[in-house]
């Protein structure tokens, strides 16, 4: 015999005790296990914890993989809207997969199609900008151009892809603007 002092940590995503009703969890293991109940919300209830987790991971991939990555705020922002059903898990790895895809900067554009993430955040759609009766077609392209990138943080990726055009045709207009001295 070998004496040995051993803790069990034990986690769940369901309700131990409800798995004890249901007989799916012998109610003598519950009770050895429910010494010290430690309930942690899931994430998107951690109002805070999704912008710090994320630099972390972030700041960890930069530190192992040598790079200088950072979120823009339309970025962060997209991140903190989310309800993460993955918790930590899927933040982490959207993170990863985010560092990945960009160059830079982590927009909304580097984001992955993952349940929840959308390429505008609902505050990015609900912005406008009012169009004057007999205004040119040109004048309101070029506005709406500008505004996006603003509201993008200079995103011209997100910005094609949120305009529907082309990134070269995004970078011909705004060499156009720059000629006429309108940007």
């Amino acid at each position: 015999p070998i004496d040995v002092d051993v803790r069990v940590i034990a986690a769940s995503n369901r309700d131990p005790l409800e798995a004890v009703e249901e007989e799916r969890l012998r109610e003598d293991l519950y009770y050895r296990l429910n010494v010290f109940p430690v309930k942690l919300p899931p994430l998107r209830e951690r109002e805070g914890d999704v912008e710090l987790l994320a630099q972390h991971f972030l700041d960890d991939l930069n530190t192992r993989e040598n790079g200088a990555k950072r979120f823009s705020e339309s970025a962060t922002g997209t991140l903190r809207r989310l309800p993460w059903p993955g918790n930590v898990r899927q933040l982490k790895n959207v993170v990863e997969r985010s560092w990945i895809l960009a160059d830079d900067t982590i927009g909304p554009d580097s984001l992955p199609r993952v349940e929840g993430i959308t390429d505008v955040g609902a505050e990015d759609a609900e912005a406008s900008f009012a169009v004057r009766v007999g205004e040119s077609i040109e004048e309101v392209e070029r506005r709406l151009i500008l505004a996006t990138l603003e509201r993008l943080e200079g995103d011209k990726k997100a910005a094609a892809k949120v305009l529907g055009i082309s990134v070269k045709t995004l970078y011909n207009r705004l060499n156009v603007y720059e000629a006429a001295g309108k940007d």
